[in-house]
């Protein structure tokens, strides 16, 4: 499809169909001018790339020059079975599969090749993000995770050394515990971020500007743009 520029932030916006292994994902892709970095966001369970949570981070994200890949990790037709069964949101295996292909995909898409290439995953799209980076370290260079589940990663915890970021709310308490337990097995750069009075989804008001602004730091500290070896 043609690309679409946004005149009032000087983006480039563009819906996408990605194969993927023998599925077609739908993605939203936005790209600003001189982007410091491109973040593929990994979405939680039951949720989409229209996902109101995820798109006001990945606003906040493009405002700091860092452009956004927005997946629908299922396809519509998955989308109608999980509604119903909820068996394909804990499919780990296969949606960091999807998220790795995606990692490919972006590294070597038109507008964002050359970039540093992190992921935002939410809920248990926290752990396919963290099964993605075990297994493209030389693509992903950064994790952020925001209500996640990690512990749903499993060994591959031991696998990524990408520095990770772990974004919890303060009355999540279970999943507070999750997130110090899968702190402790990630053999990278890891650091664990309580936001007070947050719940699960960081309803509360100002608790999700939070979130924004600790994953935008943390891309922008670790994303850096990707050489390209003369001849290869």
């Amino acid at each position: 499809m043609n690309p679409d520029m946004n005149p009032d932030m000087n983006v480039v916006e563009e819906s996408r169909q990605i194969p993927v292994a023998d599925v077609v994902l739908e993605a939203d892709v936005a790209v600003p001018a001189q982007a410091r970095g491109v973040v593929l966001f990994a979405h939680g369970s039951g949720s989409s790339r229209h996902s109101p949570r995820n798109r006001h981070v990945a606003g906040v994200l493009r405002e700091a020059g860092l452009a956004t890949v927005l997946v629908d990790l299922l396809t519509p037709a998955e989308e109608q079975r999980d509604a119903w069964t909820a068996e394909l949101r804990f499919a780990i295996g296969m949606l960091a599969a999807r998220v790795a292909a995606l990692a490919d995909w972006v590294s070597a898409f038109s507008l964002t090749e050359g970039l540093g290439i992190g992921v935002f995953g939410a809920s248990t799209g926290a752990a396919a993000a963290l099964v993605a980076a075990a297994e493209r370290p030389g693509i992903v260079q950064a994790v952020v995770s925001r209500g996640g589940r990690p512990d749903l990663a499993g060994e591959y915890l031991h696998l990524v050394r990408q520095p990770t970021l772990l974004i919890v709310g303060g009355n999540d308490p279970a999943v507070i515990d999750l997130n110090r337990r899968a702190l402790r097995e990630l053999p990278g750069e890891g650091r664990l971020e309580i936001v007070p009075d947050a719940s699960h989804l960081f309803e509360e008001p100002g608790t999700l500007e939070q979130v924004s602004s600790l994953a935008r730091d943390w891309f922008l500290l670790h994303l850096r743009p990707v050489a390209h070896v003369v001849g290869s």
